[in-house]
C-alpha cells in the first residue's frame, strides 16, 4: 500500500489528486489531506440547491463536485479527510465498515467510543463526526471520509444553510444531522497535525507499510492539468447538476418579482418572469435573452449588460433580479 500525507490545501487540487491516484496508480493507497474552507458536493447533487450562495460569495468559498455520491459537506483546516483506494471487485463496493473500522480503532485509542452508524457515518454519542462516500472505477474502489477534529461549526452551518426549498429536481438531497468535533470529546484537545500522525502511523502499522510517498513533479503536473480542465471549472461544479426547475419570489421597492426557470445541463432552457411590477418594456425580451445562457451569475450579467433593466422592471435593479434568479 502507498501512503500519502498530502499537505496541499487547495480543494480543486485535492479532489483532482484522488481521481489521478484512482486511475493512474496501480497499488492500493491511503491518503490523508485537508482543504481550506470549501464546500464539497456529491456527484449527483444540484449544487445551487445545496449551498448558501450569498454566504459562499461573500466569503469566497470554493465549491467543488467530487466523484462519489452522497451529500454536501463543509471542509476547513479543522477537518481531516482520509481516502482509501484499493483494488477490488464490485462485491466490495458499499462495504463502508471495512474502511471506517480502522478509523474507529484509532479513535478508541484516544478513549473515544466512536461507532459506525446508519449507512455511512461515524458518530460519537449519536452525533456525526464523519461522513463517508465511495466511487468505483475499473476494479478499484475509492472510499473517502471526513473527520471533524476542530472545525468551525458556525461556518459549517452557515455555508450549507440553504434558503427555503425553491428547487424541483432529481438531485440527491443532503440530510441534516447533528455534528460534533472530536476535540469536544477529549480531556485535552488534540492538535490536528498530531491527529494526522496518529492515524497515519496506525494505518501503516496495521497494513505493513513503510515510508510516505511524495507526489513527484510529474504527478503534480498531471494533477494540476486535471484540476484546471475539470475540477475548477463551472461545467463540472455547477453544469453537471441534474436538470432542475427553480421557482423563487421576492418583494422589492418596485413590487413583487417571481421567476420560474427550467435548467438543463446548467443552461437556462426556459424562463418566465411574473409579478406586480411596472415597466415600459415587455419582460419577454429578458426571458428571450436569457434562454441558452448558463445559469451562472457572471454569464447572466454579461447577457444583460446591453439593456437597461429599469425599463423592464421599474425600481428593480439587476442585483434584485439576480437575487431571485439564484
Amino acid at each position: 500500500m502507498i501512503y500519502i500525507y498530502n499537505r496541499i490545501t487547495d480543494p480543486y487540487f485535492n479532489l483532482a489528486s484522488e481521481e489521478y491516484i484512482l486511475k493512474e496508480f496501480k497499488d492500493d493507497c491511503f491518503m490523508l489531506w485537508r482543504n481550506e474552507p470549501s464546500i464539497i458536493v456529491g456527484k449527483n447533487q444540484n449544487t445551487l440547491a445545496e449551498i448558501n450562495l450569498d454566504y459562499v460569495k461573500e466569503h469566497k468559498i470554493p465549491v467543488v463536485r467530487r466523484l462519489s455520491g452522497g451529500g454536501a459537506v463543509f471542509h476547513d483546516l479543522g477537518n481531516v479527510n482520509f481516502t482509501f483506494i484499493v483494488n477490488d471487485d464490485l462485491n466490495g463496493f458499499s462495504d463502508f465498515r471495512r474502511f471506517t473500522q480502522p478509523i474507529i480503532d484509532v479513535l478508541k485509542k484516544l478513549s473515544i467510543n466512536a461507532e459506525f452508524s446508519g449507512r455511512n457515518d461515524i458518530t460519537i454519542d449519536g452525533k456525526k463526526i464523519s461522513g463517508n462516500a465511495q466511487y468505483y472505477y475499473k476494479n478499484r474502489i475509492l472510499h473517502h471520509g471526513t473527520l471533524l477534529v476542530s472545525s468551525n461549526m458556525a461556518d459549517l452551518s452557515a455555508a450549507l444553510k440553504v434558503r427555503p426549498v425553491k428547487f424541483e429536481d432529481k438531485g440527491v438531497k443532503s440530510v441534516t444531522k447533528r455534528v460534533t468535533n472530536i476535540n469536544e470529546h477529549l480531556k485535552e484537545p488534540i492538535d490536528v497535525e498530531e491527529f494526522i500522525s496518529l492515524i497515519m502511523n496506525d494505518i501503516r502499522e496495521h497494513t505493513g507499510g513503510s515510508g510516505l510517498y511524495e507526489f513527484t513533479d510529474e504527478d503534480i503536473r498531471n494533477i494540476e492539468k486535471l484540476k484546471n480542465e475539470k475540477y475548477s471549472t463551472w461545467e463540472w461544479n455547477f453544469g453537471m447538476s441534474p436538470d432542475y426547475n427553480l421557482k423563487n419570489e421576492k418583494k422589492f421597492l418596485g413590487g413583487t418579482l417571481e421567476v420560474d426557470l427550467n435548467v438543463e445541463n446548467g443552461i437556462i432552457k426556459d424562463m418566465k418572469i411574473y409579478g406586480d411590477f411596472f415597466g415600459k418594456k415587455d419582460v419577454k425580451d429578458i426571458e428571450e435573452i436569457l434562454k441558452g445562457v448558463r445559469h451562472s451569475e457572471i454569464d447572466i450579467k454579461k447577457a444583460l449588460s446591453g439593456i437597461d433593466i429599469g425599463e423592464y422592471l421599474s425600481n428593480i435593479t439587476l442585483e434584485n433580479l439576480l437575487d431571485v434568479i439564484f
